[in-house]
């Protein structure tokens, strides 16, 4: 009984630390840390690659200027709503003048908001990776320049929906910050006025009947950001 009760004993020695030490050890040396903060806030910046379109008058290429705003539904999933600013600019016609003095000018600037709300998701979970996160994400929203008219020409750029989707990479530091970059292309349609198939003097026109009223345009963002995270 004795000789049982040693053996238990020394067993439960040699064993107990080895338990030990592989409980402390795996979370330790586990790349996966989970996320705990719920919310968060990003000011970013980057580049906006607008799509092209048969006439050429919408607005181009600019900068990017953006706030985003993200909050955890469930799981990997969260809401997130985003209000951007590009600063562009575009080429305004007047289809009634000969095609060699059509341009009335070439560099207007004419800013672009783009508004939406999506769902965003984390590839590896409520985790990180070695603090890196992996994510997809997708929405609906507008596009808008916020003028009531149209130009010389009769061409309005107004408010069309813009369906948009994208993916990236987080950075979560071990405080309340991470930095973040995105990849995003947004869906939307560019209308041309019934003026641009009207011939002019020289009888040229900016469109035949043939080529639609309209164009369907992907436009590509990439954008750096430093985010706040807030509320376990």
């Amino acid at each position: 009984m004795n000789v049982r009760m040693s053996v238990v004993a020394l067993a439960s020695m040699i064993v107990a630390p080895a338990l030990s030490a592989q409980i402390g050890h795996v979370p330790q040396s586990s790349p996966y840390i989970d996320l705990e903060y719920k919310q968060e806030f990003t000011l970013y910046g980057g580049f906006y690659n607008a799509g092209s379109e048969k006439t050429g008058v919408a607005p181009g290429n600019g900068p990017l200027f953006g706030a985003r705003y993200e909050l955890r539904v469930g799981g990997p999933a969260s809401l997130t709503t985003r209000f951007q600013y590009v600063n562009s600019s575009r080429t305004i016609i007047d289809p009634r003048r000969p095609q060699e003095t059509r341009v009335v000018e070439a560099d207007a600037p004419w800013p672009v908001y783009l508004m939406d709300i999506g769902i965003s998701v984390n590839l590896t979970g409520q985790r990180s990776y070695k603090r890196i996160v992996p994510f997809v994400n997708g929405g609906l929203g507008v596009a808008s320049d916020f003028k009531s008219g149209a130009d010389i020409g009769a061409w309005k750029f107004g408010t069309p929906f813009a369906f948009n989707f994208g993916s990236g990479v987080k950075w979560v530091s071990s405080g309340k910050l991470q930095v973040r970059a995105d990849f995003s292309d947004h869906l939307y349609q560019i209308k041309y006025p019934s003026t641009y198939y009207i011939p002019a003097s020289d009888g040229s026109v900016v469109l035949t009947q043939r080529q639609g009223d309209s164009d369907w345009t992907n436009n590509l963002s990439f954008s750096l950001g430093i985010s706040y995270l807030f509320f376990r």
